[in-house]
Order: C-alpha cells, then structure tokens, then sequence
C-alpha cells in the first residue's frame, strides 16, 4: 500500500514543484504528473535510505509531503536540464 500512497502523493507533489519551479517545460501536465509520481517515489525512497524512516508516516504528515515535493523537485531538476540539452 505504500507505493500507491507515494504515487497518489506524487501527482499533488508534481504539480506543487511545477509551482514553485514555474517555467516553460516540454510535455505539459502529462509530463508533470509523471515527474511528480517519480518523484514522490524518489523521496519516500530517499528518506526511507537517508533518514532511516518508514516510507510513508501518513498521507497528512508534514514529513511526507515534504520528502515528495523535494524528490519532485530533484526530478523536475533533472528533467530540464535533459530536456534542454536536446533543445540545442
């Protein structure tokens, strides 16, 4: 059950780091739910591995939505810096 909570997580997560990362990316809300499912994964796993902490505290604990937006975040990172390579 932890991986669906991260997913359904990671789509709201998505689109917060859209927010706080405005700006022109290619492939619109599809591209962004994605980066937002991949991303919430990628923090639940990442605190899970850093911090030592269960994968999931709550779907309304702070701490889980905090470690999705910033592995969206990472995700969202990545995905510019790719995509803007191929732009060129």
């Amino acid at each position: 059950m932890g991986i669906i909570a991260w997913i359904l997580i990671g789509l709201f997560a998505g689109l917060i780091a859209k927010a706080l990362m405005p700006g022109k990316d290619p492939g619109g809300c599809i591209i962004t739910i994605i980066i937002g499912i991949v991303g919430g994964l990628l923090g639940g796993w990442l605190g899970k591995v850093i911090f030592g902490v269960d994968s999931i505290d709550g779907f309304f604990s702070l701490s889980t939505w905090i470690a999705a937006i910033v592995g969206s975040v990472i995700v969202l990172l990545i995905y510019r810096m790719i995509a803007g390579r191929r732009a060129h």
